[in-house]
């Protein structure tokens, strides 16, 4: 649901631009409490991997396709404020890179696909939790139900702003609906692999899922044809908790979506683009300023085989993103060590 320029007017962009980098100051403070020594490398993962994902369109209606937005997985696996700032660095790396959503319509793309899914899944996920057994099992359920709604309210977020500054003279019912209808189909495709990936990471970590912290399920032993809460473990140092292997998996898993998958992914244009080319919305569409990028449009330009050109612009944009995402979050992470060495000094004196 990459929104291009000239979708919505000047005014509304800078206003949503305004308040995109309000949300991001904001998630800049709010992710130092939330990183730490072993998951601030982790979240410069997350966000390549949601860049991979975004790479495999996958069909949900005749003609229609959708992809992952990310946000409920970012925050619920690195938590909200890392969560907002994963999905920033992405849409950033997409439209520079690769002209995929317009440039001055980042502010809107941040706030419609970034901020309004993450705040919106996390406070379902976070709901869901004190309702539910702490288990695991309510983790990916609640995870489930979070990316779920939080798609079809991101494209109720978008036409609202369409509804202030739409640059075309559609009916708002038909937009809405339209927007509504397809993205919830795409909900589900979200859901599905929101649900996947959270399951995947607690079943082998469950310490580095944000989400899940303090979740307390106690093994049980069977004494007596009875099961009991078996004794707690005493828990393993930070050290011997390594994420190397974590993170050369997620690499490697990242690499191989956006290198290879990706050729098999969807041709059909995604929810946005269908509504958009159906309700006459794109009449006003502006080239892309980054149109003339060697990575545009998800292709090595020069490189005449399709396979091997999309191949290795998802495997540089992998690695573009790794390595901006992993920066801002150590920088973020050293502002929290730097801040925090002052007051250890003063508690000592």
């Amino acid at each position: 649901m990459h929104v291009p320029d000239g979708f919505i007017n000047a005014p509304v962009s800078v206003a949503a631009g305004v308040a995109a980098v309000a949300a991001v100051a904001v998630s800049l403070r709010g992710a130092r409490r939330e990183l730490d020594e072993r998951t601030a490398p982790l979240a410069g993962l997350v966000a390549a991997f949601i860049f991979a994902v975004q790479m495999l369109n996958f069909p949900v209606a005749a003609g229609t396709s959708g992809h992952l937005l990310g946000g409920a997985l970012a925050a619920i696996l690195v938590g909200p404020y890392t969560g907002v700032l994963c999905v920033s660095v992405v849409l950033l790396m997409q439209g520079i890179l690769f002209a995929d959503g317009g440039l001055t319509a980042l502010g809107v793309n941040i706030t419609v696909m970034g901020v309004v899914t993450v705040v919106l899944s996390y406070a379902l996920f976070r709901g869901l939790l004190k309702v539910l057994p702490g288990t695991r099992r309510s983790v990916t359920a609640a995870a489930f139900v979070g990316a779920l709604i939080s798609v079809p309210a991101s494209a109720a977020a978008f036409t609202v702003l369409y509804a202030i500054g739409g640059t075309t003279d559609v009916p708002l019912g038909k937009v809405l609906t339209a927007m509504v209808g397809v993205h919830v189909l795409i909900g589900i495709g979200e859901a599905l692999i929101t649900a996947a990936t959270v399951g995947a990471v607690i079943a082998v970590r469950p310490d580095l899922v944000h989400g899940a912290r303090g979740l307390a399920a106690p093994l049980k032993l069977r004494v007596g044809g009875e099961l009991v809460d078996a004794p707690a473990a005493a828990p393993a140092p930070v050290a011997a908790r390594s994420t190397k292997k974590v993170w050369a998996a997620g690499l490697v898993t990242a690499l191989v979506l956006a290198g290879f998958v990706s050729f098999y992914a969807s041709a059909s244009p995604d929810g946005l683009e269908k509504v958009a080319a159906d309700q006459g919305i794109d009449t006003e569409v502006e080239e892309h300023a980054a149109a003339g990028s060697p990575l545009a449009d998800y292709s090595v330009k020069d490189v005449t085989d399709a396979r091997l050109s999309g191949g290795l612009a998802g495997a540089l944009g992998v690695g573009a993103t790794v390595a901006v995402g992993t920066g801002v979050f150590w920088v973020v992470r050293r502002r929290r060590t730097d801040e925090q060495q002052p007051s250890a000094t003063v508690s000592a004196g």
